[in-house]
């Protein structure tokens, strides 16, 4: 078990191993993972908040038909909850 942890003689101090070369490199691939899924996190709350925004502003400016739209999809679950 010893002869695993073991460096080998031709590498010198100075040079990382191939599994340093390779947690490096894993290292590296985790932190562009990790920002890219940070940048589409934000993008994505961006686009929600948009579209909130938007569905708000529908309702303020056609208050009945938002009405008429949601009883409707409120009956339509109804019924199709009923049926099964």
């Amino acid at each position: 078990m010893s002869r695993i942890n073991e460096m080998p003689p031709e590498q010198g101090k100075g040079e990382p191993s191939a599994g340093e070369h390779l947690r490096q490199a894993a290292s590296q691939v985790g932190e562009q993972i990790r920002d890219r899924a940070g940048h589409y996190y934000e993008e994505g709350r961006q686009r929600a908040r948009e579209w909130e925004q938007h569905l708000e502003n529908y309702v303020v400016d056609r208050p009945i038909k938002s009405l008429l739209i949601a009883a409707g999809i409120g009956l339509a679950v109804g019924f199709l909850m009923r049926r099964s």
